[in-house]
């Protein structure tokens, strides 16, 4: 698998805080970031170009040098085909940081789960998982936006100050204040919408989870009269989650008007300024222009400079829930569950009396856990067998350990068949060797099957035992299964009774 994911290696990231995590994410393509901040500071620091070249002109024009005013226009026309190729660098650039810290953090998260496995299940729901691979990713990749645009907003803000200062340091002190002022402004409303957000977040989490509960307990809720309890409780959660999702909406509203609000007020601010010096003879007209259009563009980095305010707070709290995913160990176990000494590259088979006992104790390995409540996805028979891509040599070898060659036979289109949500259009048996299908496919250093063959017959029992310890041999596999079949091919066999 290794060899289809996003980077062979996605490294060693920094646990030790949210922030040391984000700047692992820069220091791992750290030439990237470097020319995003370069496309940044080179496009924002070129948009202070043209309202000099506008002043110059009105100039030229004040004075009727034509001559001087056709130069000057088509310097115009020049730098803003420069500014259009340093934003496409610029953007092409930041899409690229983007999309290796997206990437690179949803492969650490999947590689450690696989790791983990039913450790996560007793830690984290399926909504919970399911939210931090799609919006916290999200989110953290967001954040690198400001290793870019950001710091060539702080450049540009400096180059437009120095250019103030030059034609009024009154303007300048005001333009250099305004800024400040405009986050302290927003960082309270900033703040309460983050924490609305996180109450959002988590219900939705709960609510994902109770709707995969719901469904995967469909079965057993109907033979026990319990949708009606079930649906109740679901609409209520749903309608918690829809009161949380107003919230937000009002509160980012606010943040959203306050922003564009505060801007077109700043700018009136500074432009009566600049009319009045003017008027009084302070300043000539040509520089009142450039100093209105030095501001308005000055919006631009501010923009920025809010955006980022936003969306670091917001990387963080997601940084940290995958910080704490990442803390997870496989050997999180309590005393009374038994600690299994499994041979490394042998096949070792498990029994015990308690199945929950055995279950937690094969939980805890570091490895691929599959069992026959594993999930199996809609889709053609090929793609829910094979997470990666895999020739049809790899495939037919793991069909035939599984003794599932009789399974495709009897669909109507082979592996192209469609098989539906959980294998609905299967029987218990053929779904129980597609599973194990699966789980060969993945090709983990250690495998563990729980009660792999349970639905099959002895004939065919046997033919899977001896076949799936040929195909992994020299690898580790454990599994769980009071089956003397399975127990014949062991290399090692391992009886929990109790703690011991």
């Amino acid at each position: 698998m290794a060899r289809h994911a996003p980077h062979a290696d996605p490294g060693t990231p920094d646990l030790r805080s949210p922030w040391r995590y984000l700047w692992w994410l820069v220091l791992m393509q750290r030439w990237r970031v470097l020319a995003g901040a370069w496309w940044g500071s080179l496009w924002m620091c070129g948009m202070i170009v043209p309202p000099y070249l506008i002043s110059q002109a009105i100039k030229a024009l004040r004075s009727g040098d034509r001559a001087a005013l056709v130069w000057w226009c088509a310097a115009l026309v020049a730098v803003a085909g420069a500014l259009a190729l340093c934003f496409l660098a610029r953007h092409w650039t930041m899409t690229m940081v983007r999309t290796d810290a997206s990437l690179r953090t949803a492969q650490l998260v999947v590689r450690h789960v696989t790791r983990l496995g039913a450790v996560v299940r007793r830690k984290l729901s399926a909504g919970e998982i399911t939210y931090l691979q799609n919006g916290d990713t999200a989110r953290i990749a967001h954040a690198l936006t400001s290793t870019g645009p950001g710091v060539g907003a702080v450049v540009a803000y400096v180059v437009t100050a120095v250019l103030l200062v030059r034609i009024s340091p009154l303007v300048a002190v005001v333009v250099l204040l305004g800024v400040p002022v405009l986050a302290v402004v927003s960082g309270p409303m900033l703040r309460r919408l983050h924490a609305v957000e996180a109450g959002y977040r988590e219900s939705q989490g709960e609510l994902s989870a109770q709707a995969g509960d719901v469904v995967a307990g469909l079965k057993v809720l109907s033979g026990i009269g319990g949708k009606p309890a079930f649906a109740e409780r679901f609409g209520a959660k749903s309608r918690e989650v829809l009161r949380d999702g107003y919230r937000v909406s009002v509160w980012l509203s606010w943040v959203q008007a306050l922003s564009w609000g505060l801007l077109p007020l700043f700018l009136a601010v500074v432009t009566w300024i600049v009319a009045r010096m003017a008027v009084s003879g302070a300043i000539a007209i040509e520089e009142m222009v450039a100093v209105y259009l030095y501001v308005t563009t000055l919006t631009v980095p501010v923009l920025f400079f809010m955006e980022g305010a936003d969306a670091i707070p917001r990387a963080l709290v997601s940084a940290r829930r995958v910080i704490d995913l990442l803390a997870l160990q496989p050997d999180d176990r309590d005393d009374e569950t038994p600690v299994l000494d499994v041979k490394s590259g042998a096949l070792t088979v498990v029994t015990s009396a308690n199945a929950a006992q055995a279950r937690e104790a094969v939980d805890r390995l570091p490895g691929v856990v599959a069992d026959n409540d594993d999930y199996l996805f809609a889709g053609p028979v090929r793609e829910v067998v094979s997470v990666a891509e895999h020739d049809d040599a790899e495939l037919e070898r793991a069909i035939w350990a599984a003794a599932a060659a009789d399974v495709v036979e009897a669909l109507p289109d082979g592996l192209d068949s469609y098989l539906e949500s959980q294998g609905r259009n299967v029987s218990g048996g053929q779904r129980q060797r597609l599973r194990l299908v699966r789980a060969l496919l993945a090709e983990p250093e250690l495998l563990v099957l729980v009660e792999p063959t349970s639905a099959l017959d002895a004939v065919t029992e046997a033919a899977v035992a001896r076949r799936v310890k040929e195909m992994r041999l020299g690898r580790t596999t454990v599994v769980v299964s009071s089956s003397p079949l399975w127990i014949g091919q062991a290399d090692q066999t391992v009886h929990l009774e109790e703690s011991r």
